[in-house]
C-alpha cells in the first residue's frame, strides 16, 4: 500500500471529550491573558484549528465555554492541593508557601489562573457566577482535607473545624485582592496577616 494512505494517513479524529478539552486548553490563556468580556472565541478557535462554530457546538456560548474551562481549572487545583496534602508532613508548614506573596501576585495578574476567578466574581452573566461559586467550593473543599490531614497529624488544631478553616484560609486570598486593588498592600503586610492566620490553625501550647 503507497505511503499516506490507509487509517494511517489520516488525520485521528478527536472524540467529544478529547475535543472539549483541547478548546478548554486553548482557553485558558486567552481568558486569562485578556479577560472574560475582552476574549475573542474566534481566537481560542485559531489556538484549536477549527472554526468558532465548533467551538459553540461544544459550549454552546462563550459563557458557557468560559464556565467549563473555570470548572478544568478548579479541579487541576484541587487536585493539586490534595497532592500536597499528600506529601507533606507539616500542614502549617506548607500554607505559607501557598499563600506566598508573590505567588499571588503571578496567579492575580494577567495570564495567571486566578484572573479566572476574579472574573467569575464580578460577572453579570449567571452561569459565570455559578461556575465561580463551585469553583470556590471544589477547591475549599480540597484545602479542608488537607487541614484534615493536619488536624490528624497534629500540625492543624483539631479543636476547630476544617471546613470554617478552609474558608478563613481562601477569605484571607480574596482579601488580598482587595487590599491589592486599593493599594493597600505588601510583603511585610502580607507576611504579618499570614502569621496571624497560622497562629489561628496551630494547636493551642499546652498549659
Amino acid at each position: 500500500m503507497p505511503a499516506g494512505t490507509g487509517t494511517e494517513g489520516r488525520r485521528r479524529r478527536l472524540d467529544a471529550p478529547a475535543r472539549r478539552r483541547t478548546i478548554i486548553d486553548a482557553a485558558i490563556p486567552e481568558f486569562t491573558a485578556a479577560g472574560y468580556e475582552q476574549t475573542r472565541v474566534a481566537d481560542i478557535a485559531a489556538r484549536v484549528g477549527v472554526t468558532e462554530p465548533v467551538v459553540f457546538q461544544n459550549f454552546g456560548t462563550k459563557a458557557g465555554l468560559f464556565a467549563a474551562t473555570l470548572d478544568h481549572v478548579s479541579e487541576e487545583v484541587a487536585r493539586f492541593l490534595t497532592l500536597l496534602g499528600e506529601r507533606s508532613d507539616d500542614v502549617v508548614a506548607l500554607l505559607p508557601l501557598l499563600l506566598d506573596h508573590d505567588l499571588h501576585d503571578r496567579l492575580h495578574s494577567a495570564g495567571g489562573i486566578g484572573m479566572l476567578f476574579v472574573d467569575a466574581a464580578g460577572s453579570a452573566d449567571s452561569g459565570i457566577r455559578e461556575a465561580g461559586a463551585r469553583a470556590n467550593e471544589r477547591v475549599t473543599r480540597a484545602m479542608a482535607d488537607v487541614l484534615r490531614r493536619g488536624q490528624d497529624g497534629g500540625s492543624i488544631r483539631a479543636d476547630a473545624d476544617a471546613d470554617a478553616l478552609a474558608w478563613l484560609v481562601l477569605s484571607h486570598v480574596h482579601a488580598r485582592q482587595f487590599r491589592r486593588a486599593h493599594g493597600h498592600t505588601s510583603p511585610a503586610l502580607e507576611q504579618a496577616l499570614t502569621e496571624a492566620l497560622l497562629a489561628v490553625m496551630r494547636p493551642p501550647a499546652p498549659r
